[in-house]
Parts: C-alpha cells; structure tokens; sequence
C-alpha cells in the first residue's frame, strides 16, 4: 500500500457512513489519480456507492473529446459517470466565471449527506496561497482551499491536500494511467498558470520546501480564521437582539450592539453575518459601512454591496435584497373573502382570517394622508402609528392596507378599526424574503 493511498484512506476515514461519494472528475491527471485510488479501494473493501460527474464547459475546442475520454475510463473501471453541460456566463474573469458554474453543477447534483470529492493537492494549495497573497486577500482568503466545506446537500471533500503533485504524477506513470491535457493550462496569460510554471519553479529552485511551507502556512492560517468564525459567532448571539416585527423576515442586527466593539470586531461580524448573503467587499469599498454607522439617527443611509444593501432603520441594520430593492407595482385590488393567500406582485402574499361583511373592500398600499380609528384614542394618523410601530421606512410603502370604500380599516400585520377587531378578522401579509444568498 503506497503512501499516497494510506493518507487518502485516513483522510476519508470520516466519511465512510455517507450515502455516496462522488468524484469531481474533469479527466486530467489529479482527477484521474483520485478515481482509480478510489476504485481500486471498493475493490478490497465495501464503501459508499462511488459515481463521477464531468462537468463540460465547452469553452474550447480540445474538450469535446474530453466526455468520452471520461466515459471510457469510468466504463473500464465500472464506476457510474455523469455527464453535465454547463454554460459559463460571461464577465471579467473567465476562470472565475468557469469555477462558478462548475460548482452550480456540482451543487445541484448532490444529494443529502452526499460527498464531492476533489482532487486538489498541496501544490494546488501552495499556489492558491500565492496567487491571494499577492491580490491582497485577508485571513480567510489566505487560509486557501478548506479540506472540506458544506456544498448544496452536501459536502465538497478536498482529500489529497496534503499530497504533492510529483506524487500523483508518479503514481499515474507506475500504474500507466492516461489522462486528458487541458491547453490552456499553458496559456501564461492566465495568473494561475504563470505563478505555476514561471513563478513557482524559480522559488523552488531557492526554497525546495516552498510548496509544503505555504501549505502549512495556509493551514495556520485556517486554524486563525476558525478562530475568528468562533469570535463572530459570539458577537452575532449578542447583536441579534429582538426584533419588535417578528413577521419581517429579513436578516438584522441590533446596531448599537454592533457599534460597541472595536473596528476590527465589527468588520470581522460583518463579513461572517454577510458571507452566505453577498460576495464581500474590498477593504476601500468599508468606508460605506462606516458611514451607514456614524450616520445622523434620523438619517436614512444605504450600504450597497455586490447582492444586496444594508440599511439602518429603528435602531437595526437590515440586509435587503431582490425583491426588496425593487418598488412594489401599484396595488388596488377589490376583494372579497381573502381566505386563500394572494400573490402581490414583488411582495410577498396576503390573505384575510375570518370573514368580511358586505361592503366596499379594497387592497391598497400608502399613498399618504391615511387616518385610522384606534379604541380609546379616535381617528390617528397612519404616519404616526407607523412611528410608533418602530415600522421601517422601507417596509411602510409595501404594508397592505385594506380600505372599506375611502375609509382604512385594517393594516396588515399590525392592527385593524374596533368593527374590524370586533368581527375577527385579520388582515396577514406575508413580505418577501429577498434572495436567499449564496450557495457555494
């Protein structure tokens, strides 16, 4: 049993009860090695149910040969193949472009508990390590590729970090495995290419270890930023506070809990409550927050980032996204019984608990003026309540109202006229949850 195979057995050791593993398999040599390691393992011994899945983008010519190639082999060594066609939007970077929809693919195909196994090794790491240090990346860019990390239903398993590519390619050569060139891995004008076949070589020659020390490096440096995850998961308890809207599902946080800790806590809670909601700044683009914080209390201030915005409002920073950054189409809707949920177009849903009187019922949202009879203290002001409520001033232009005629008679969620309490009936409104945030 080689080196190589031992490590790998005691990096899936873990794994082993999982419903299935399966292998990211583009068809080159590191993809390759891991297949054939791994299915001459089920050969000896009983795993989870093994497939691969090609993931073709089709970006040049030379990969349309690539899925037969891939079928062939995985046909030799009977493991199930899937073959994925995937569209790489375009933008600025190709390569970045070309990861996100191979991982869309990957995410989309994993079941429940269910592993991806790559195959990147500790050059890989190294490299990775080098290309962010030199783009100026913070703690968590520099800790490079996680062994393992939560993908769709699943988890995407990295377990030959701690390989080296000299070994696989020896194992591929001894076992006279035969693997797919990719062309552009020579295209010098790519920076990942040029680190490796220029940059890398030259350090080596100085530092024969280089490769395994920034491999190293990049794990301390993971153990660093665990370190801070735990940090901003301690502040996160303390500045969710309560929210007085619990039927507003948005992402918040209590802001002067926020502004009590040092610059350097408030960024790093901030970076960990927005990393499943936005791609996240760079260090100038941080000026917006601190100018959402230090803003003047009866200011309305916006922090836009890349998915979405923060806002501040009744003492909370609120992150919106999707529909919410959109102003919801005017709304006059006559109704009836609303016992059913009715979609409002980009706002969510509402729907009438109990049963209305005959009369001139209508839908509508603010247009301004409105008053409304409150037990015990006559006609008020609709702005005023509103204040009182602590209600947002963004959610305010998409309360649903209901009108009986000219007259308001209920505001949904929040309270209705004493005919309206009287008789039952609830006026509920479902607000949109914005874009649910990134999956991978």
């Amino acid at each position: 049993m080689t080196n190589l195979t031992i490590r790998l057995r005691q990096a899936m050791q873990p794994w082993r009860t999982a419903p299935a593993w399966r292998i990211a398999f583009s068809g080159g040599l590191d993809s390759s090695v891991l297949l054939h390691l791994l299915a001459d393992w089920a050969e000896h011994e009983e795993l989870p149910p093994l497939s691969a899945i090609h993931v073709h983008h089709g970006l040049q010519p030379a990969a349309d040969a690539w899925p037969e190639h891939c079928a062939q082999v995985c046909a030799r060594l009977d493991i199930p193949l899937d073959i994925v066609r995937a569209q790489v939007a375009p933008g600025a970077s190709l390569e970045q472009a070309a990861r996100r929809a191979r991982y869309a693919a990957f995410a989309e195909r994993l079941g429940p508990g269910e592993i991806l196994l790559g195959a990147q090794h500790r050059d890989d790491q190294a490299e990775t390590l080098l290309f962010r240090l030199l783009r100026g990346a913070g703690v968590r860019g520099l800790a490079a590729m996680p062994g393992s990390r939560s993908l769709g239903c699943g988890t995407l398993l990295r377990p030959l970090l701690g390989c080296s590519r000299a070994e696989l390619h020896a194992y591929a050569q001894n076992r006279g495995l035969a693997w797919v060139e990719d062309p552009s891995n020579a295209d010098e004008r790519f920076s990942r290419n040029f680190l490796r076949r220029q940059v890398m070589p030259l350090l080596a020659e100085r530092w024969p270890q280089l490769a395994a020390s920034l491999s190293r490096s990049a794990g301390h440096l993971g153990e660093a930023q665990q370190l801070l995850e735990e940090l901003a998961e301690m502040d996160l308890l303390a500045a969710r506070g309560v929210c007085a809207l619990p039927w507003l599902p948005l992402p918040s946080l209590d802001v002067s809990a926020v502004a009590a800790l040092s610059d350097a806590r408030q960024r790093n809670l901030l970076r960990h409550w927005l990393a499943l909601l936005s791609r996240m700044p760079d260090s100038d683009h941080w000026a917006g927050w601190y100018d959402l914080r230090d803003a003047a209390a009866d200011a309305t201030p916006i922090w836009k980032l890349a998915d979405g915005e923060l806002r501040r409002a009744e003492g909370r920073l609120w992150w919106l996204s999707g529909e919410w950054l959109r102003p919801p189409q005017p709304l006059d809707l006559p109704c009836g019984a609303l016992g059913e949920p009715v979609e409002l177009p980009g706002n969510g849903c509402v729907h009438l608990a109990g049963e209305l009187p005959r009369a001139r019922w209508h839908l509508r949202y603010r247009r301004g003026g409105e008053s409304l009879l409150l037990p015990g203290r006559g006609h008020r002001d609709l702005k005023r309540l509103l204040n009182e409520w602590r209600v947002p001033a963004f959610v305010r232009p998409r309360l649903p109202l209901l009108f009986d005629g000219g007259e308001l008679v209920a505001v949904a969620n929040l309270t209705q006229a004493p005919g309206m309490a009287a008789s039952g009936v609830r006026l509920h409104w479902s607000p949109p949850i914005g874009d649910r945030g990134l999956s991978w």
